[in-house]
């Protein structure tokens, strides 16, 4: 049960931030936009950092200097996953209208979805393999820092569904339509989630390489798609300051519950 409402916390910080549709008439103001963005930046990080990357080092201590390697190796994976990913999978990113990936007939709305799955596959996979290492005892992940990472993503995951929502209200949509498309943005997180959970279970020695390969994914999303976003045009340092502060709560939360 534990594990059910681990994986399920990030999904309802994605639908309440897609509730904003019904108390809010235009999008986020572009200043609100761009410090929220920066704090989901310093929360992947920090959670990548404190919750994924160190812990697979320690797991792997006895190694000596070698302790680093599967560190590095699940890290570059991670990252080379995102980019294969994201390059065979058609979709647009809000506030562009220059479709990315191959070329398929579909709507705006459906490429639109496509680009924020991309983006919240990596957070599923970090909250499933650290609640796999602590369900199964690794005596550096406790179940304690497993939910601080599901409630970090969670937290960084009701801006993340407003800032879906509102610009699809924008767009003519309804607000049911915009609602229910933010929300379903966040519903590959428990899936991947627990795809990582069964597959972790099955395979116990890798997962040093599955905690940094989450990490690689969570990584290539922010240099790739948050941190441009955020620092492009007007406002980069309220982005700056939403970085810190994100950055500063993940690592407090993974400390104090760890």
């Amino acid at each position: 049960m534990t594990l059910l409402i681990g994986l399920l916390i990030p999904l309802l910080g994605t639908v309440l931030g897609a509730s904003f549709v019904f108390f809010m008439k235009d999008e986020l103001p572009l200043r609100v936009q761009k410090t929220l963005l920066g704090f989901a930046s310093g929360v992947m990080v920090a959670a990548s950092v404190w919750s994924l990357l160190i812990p697979a080092m320690e797991m792997e201590e006895q190694k000596g200097e070698w302790s680093v390697f599967p560190a590095a190796v699940g890290f570059l994976l991670g990252m080379a996953f995102l980019l294969v990913l994201d390059d065979v999978t058609p979709h647009l990113h809000l506030g562009s209208d220059k479709p990315e990936g191959p070329r398929f007939r579909l709507s705006r709305t459906a490429m639109l979805v496509l680009a924020v799955t991309i983006h919240n596959l990596p957070e599923g996979m970090a909250v499933g393999v650290v609640f796999a290492g602590a369900e199964q005892g690794v005596s550096n992940i406790s179940l304690a820092s497993a939910v601080a990472v599901s409630l970090g993503i969670a937290i960084q995951n009701v801006p993340e569904g407003a800032i879906i929502s509102m610009p699809m209200r924008a767009e003519g949509n309804s607000r049911w339509r915009s609602f229910l498309i933010g929300s379903l943005s966040g519903a590959v997180e428990p899936i991947g989630g627990l795809a990582v959970v069964m597959l972790a279970s099955m395979l116990t020695p890798v997962l040093p390489y599955m905690l940094a390969f989450a990490a690689g994914a969570m990584f290539y999303v922010v240099v790739e798609e948050l941190i441009p976003e955020a620092s492009s045009g007007q406002h980069s340092n309220l982005s700056t300051i939403g970085f810190a502060v994100g950055f500063v709560l993940m690592m407090v939360l993974d400390v104090l519950m760890g």
